[in-house]
C-alpha cells in the first residue's frame, strides 16, 4: 500500500471529506495537522507550495487538494497511485 501524508485542520470540512475518502477506500494515512502548529503549517506550504488544507501526499508526491485528489479518482488514476 502507498505512503500516504494529509497535512489537515481539525475544523475544515474539505479535511474531513478527504479523510473519510481515504476510509472508504481501506487507505491508511499519517495525519499532520497544523491549527496550532506554525512549523508544521510551514513544512506544508514549502512542500506544496499552498496554503489550503488538505494538502495530499501520496510516496512523497504533493497530489494537491482534495479536489485534486478527487479528479484522480474520478480518471482512475487514484487507485493506480494507492496501489488498491
Amino acid at each position: 500500500m502507498a505512503n500516504v501524508v494529509l497535512y489537515t485542520k481539525i475544523e475544515c470540512p474539505f479535511s474531513k471529506d478527504c479523510k473519510k475518502m481515504l476510509e472508504e477506500k481501506g487507505v491508511e494515512y499519517h495525519e499532520i495537522t497544523i491549527d496550532d502548529d506554525p512549523a508544521m503549517m510551514q513544512e506544508m506550504q514549502t512542500k506544496s507550495g499552498r496554503k489550503d488544507t488538505p494538502q495530499v501526499f501520496i510516496n512523497g508526491s504533493h497530489i494537491g487538494s482534495f479536489d485534486d485528489l478527487k479528479a484522480l479518482d474520478s480518471v482512475g488514476k487514484l487507485s493506480e497511485m494507492l496501489n488498491i
